[in-house]
C-alpha cells in the first residue's frame, strides 16, 4: 500500500515519492478552459487548496517545463487537449498561510521577509536587469524596500519576467486572507486592508503582463473593499456551480480508497463522520479527515483537532441567545433558515448576521438545500463537527477535566442534591461574573446546551417546546423508556435571600402548566422535576 501524504502539499514531491494520490488534474483544465482572468477559489481550510495551487505551479511553470511534464503521466490532465499549455508561463507562487502578526509593525516584517524570499527564488536573473530595476530588486531582496515598493512587488515581478521569457506570467496567491483575518483578530484591519488592497490590484487589475491569477482563501470577497478595484475577478465558492469536486473527495474516491487500504466495509461510518458538505451540486468528504482514517482507521475527529479554529472559538465566545437557540435547533437535527449574501465584510465578521456565513464557508455548516438566489438552509455537515462544538461547548463552560462528568452522573442517577452542590461549584470556580450577571440568559442556555451535547446518545434534549399548558425551558428525554426523564425550568433573581422562594415557584410552574404532559404520552413513567433558580453565581434547586 502506497504511504498516505497527511500534511504535504508538493504536488511534485508527492508524485515522486509515490504517495498516494487522488487524481485532481481535471482541475487544470478547468482553470485553462475558464475564461476568467483572475479567479477566486474559497473552501474551509484542509480542503487542498495549497496542493491544487502547488499541481498548478508544476504544471505551467516554463523554467522547468520538460522536467516537469513528466509528473504528470498517467494522470488524467496528460490525456487532454489542456496538456498543450504545460510548461508555458512564467509562474509567481506566493503563500500568504504564515502572514500572521499581532501588530501592524510585526506584519510589515514578516511582509518585507515574505517578498524577499519570493524574489530570492528569481536571484537568477539580477544580471540581466537595468540599473534601477536591478536596485529595487536588491532592495526587495536585502528587506530594505519602503512600503510602497512593497505594494507594487508583485507587479514589478511580472515585468521582469515577462521581459525575461516574453511570455505572460500566471499569478498564484496561496490564502490570501490569512493576513487579513489576523489584522481583524488582532485589531489593526484598516491598516492591512489599505496596504493589501493596493498589493493585489496592481498586479492582478489592468497589469498588460498577466496571462491569469488564480487565489485562494476561506472567506470570499470581503465588500470592505480589498477588489473592489478588481472588475474581472470571477470567485467560486462552496456555493457556485462550477468546480464542484476539484477541492474535497467524491464519494466515488473515498470508496476507491477505502478499498485500496482494505477496509472498504467502513464506508457508512466513514459518511456519517466526515461526508455531509455540499459544494454545488456534488456532496464532498473532508480530505484531511478521510487520508487520516485511512492511516489510523479510527474513526475520530481529525479536522477539527488541527489548528485553526480561533475565528469559530470567538463566535463561541460572543454567543447570544438567539444564537444558542440557533444552535440548539442544528443540534436537534433541524436546519437552520439564513440570508447567505456572499459579501462578508471581515470589519464585522463576529456580528450576528455575518456569523452564519462564516461558519458556512468555515466548513462548520454546510447547505441542505437552496430556497432561492440568497436563502438557503443550513446544518452541521456530519459527527466530526459535531465533536468541535461539543468540545468548544465543554471547555468554555466546564473547563476541562471531569467537573462534567460527575455533574452529568449525579443528574441521569437523580442524585439532586449532589448535582447542585457540582453545578454551584462550576459557577463559583470556572465562569466569570460577566457571565452570569443579571440579564445574561445566554449563558445559563449555553449551561444546558452543554448538558444536552455531553447526553447525546442516550437521551434526547428539548429547549423552549410546547407541552400542556405553556412552554418548559429544557427537557431530558431517555430514549430509553424505562429511564427517568427531566424537566427544568429556570428563573432569575436580584435576591440571594429569595432563591429557594423563586427556585419553588418555578418547581410549581412545572406543575401547574402540566410540562409532563408530552414525556408520559412517549410512555415515559419516572420524572424528576426540577425548578432553578439564579442569582449571578448562586444557584438553589426545588425538585419532586
Amino acid at each position: 500500500m502506497k504511504r498516505l501524504a497527511i500534511g504535504l502539499s508538493d504536488f511534485k514531491h508527492l508524485i515522486e515519492e509515490d504517495f498516494y494520490y487522488f487524481d485532481k488534474t481535471a482541475f487544470i483544465e478547468e482553470v485553462i478552459k475558464d475564461g476568467a482572468a483572475v479567479k477566486l477559489f474559497a473552501r474551509p481550510r484542509r480542503f487542498g487548496k495549497t496542493l491544487n495551487m502547488s499541481m498548478l505551479k508544476y504544471f505551467f511553470d516554463i523554467k522547468n517545463g520538460e522536467e516537469n511534464k513528466k509528473i504528470f503521466k498517467d494522470l488524467y490532465i496528460e490525456k487532454t487537449e489542456a496538456f498543450k499549455e504545460q510548461g508555458q508561463y512564467p509562474v509567481i507562487f506566493l503563500s500568504l498561510k504564515d502572514l500572521k502578526a499581532l501588530t501592524w509593525e510585526q506584519m510589515e516584517e514578516k511582509i518585507n521577509v515574505t517578498l524577499s524570499d519570493l524574489f530570492s527564488e528569481y536571484e537568477y536573473l539580477l544580471n540581466e536587469l537595468v540599473e534601477t530595476d536591478f536596485d529595487k530588486f536588491k532592495k526587495i531582496i536585502s528587506e530594505k524596500a519602503n512600503l510602497s515598493n512593497l505594494e507594487r512587488a508583485l507587479k514589478f515581478l511580472t515585468k521582469i519576467l515577462y521581459e525575461k521569457y516574453n511570455k505572460k506570467i500566471v499569478i498564484l496567491i496561496d490564502e490570501y486572507d490569512s493576513p487579513l483575518v489576523s489584522a481583524y483578530i488582532n485589531g489593526y484591519y484598516e491598516k492591512a486592508k489599505d496596504f493589501f488592497k493596493t498589493f493585489y490590484s496592481t498586479v492582478l487589475k489592468d497589469n498588460s503582463y498577466l496571462q491569469m491569477g488564480v487565489l485562494t482563501g476561506i472567506i470570499r470577497v470581503i465588500k470592505a473593499g480589498i477588489f473592489s478595484d478588481l472588475n474581472n475577478l470571477s470567485t467560486y465558492t462552496i456555493l457556485s456551480d462550477m468546480y464542484t469536486d476539484s477541492y474535497g473527495l467524491t464519494e466515488e474516491e473515498v470508496e476507491k480508497s477505502l478499498k485500496d487500504y482494505g477496509i472498504e466495509h467502513e464506508i457508512s461510518n466513514v459518511k456519517d463522520w466526515y461526508d455531509g458538505y455540499k459544494f454545488g451540486n456534488s456532496e464532498v468528504y473532508n480530505p484531511w479527515s478521510i487520508l487520516n482514517f485511512l492511516r489510523f482507521k479510527e474513526l475520530r475527529a481529525y479536522w477539527v483537532d488541527t489548528s485553526g479554529n480561533d475565528l469559530i472559538n470567538d463566535v463561541l465566545k460572543k454567543i447570544t441567545k438567539n444564537t444558542i437557540e440557533a444552535l440548539e435547533r442544528l443540534f436537534n437535527g433541524e436546519g437552520l433558515k439564513q440570508n447567505i449574501s456572499g459579501t462578508s465584510d471581515l470589519s464585522k465578521l463576529l456580528s450576528e448576521e455575518e456569523l452564519w456565513e462564516l461558519m458556512l464557508f468555515s466548513g462548520y455548516l454546510t447547505v441542505e438545500e437552496k430556497i432561492d438566489q440568497d436563502n438557503y438552509v443550513l446544518r452541521l455537515p456530519n459527527k466530526e463537527v459535531r465533536t468541535l462544538y461539543r468540545k468548544t461547548f465543554f471547555e468554555r463552560y466546564f473547563g476541562r477535566g471531569s467537573k462534567l462528568l460527575y455533574l452529568m452522573e449525579a443528574l441521569t442517577e437523580n442524585r439532586i442534591d449532589e448535582y447542585e452542590e457540582r453545578l454551584q461549584e462550576i459557577l463559583l470556580t470556572s465562569v466569570s461574573y460577566n457571565d452570569t450577571k443579571k440579564g445574561n440568559e445566554a449563558f445559563y442556555h449555553g449551561l444546558i446546551m452543554g448538558m444536552g451535547l455531553y447526553l447525546e446518545g442516550e437521551y434526547i434534549t428539548k429547549s423552549n417546546i410546547e407541552s400542556g399548558l405553556g412552554r418548559y425551558d429544557f427537557v431530558i428525554e431517555p430514549k430509553n423508556k424505562t429511564k427517568r426523564a427531566f424537566i427544568m425550568e429556570f428563573k432569575a433573581t436580584d435576591s440571594i435571600e429569595k432563591l429557594e422562594e423563586v427556585s419553588k415557584e418555578a418547581l410549581k410552574q412545572i406543575e401547574d402548566k402540566k410540562y409532563d404532559i408530552s414525556l408520559k404520552q412517549n410512555g415515559i413513567k419516572d420524572i424528576t422535576y426540577m425548578g432553578i433558580a439564579f442569582c449571578g453565581k448562586e444557584i438553589k434547586i426545588s425538585y419532586k
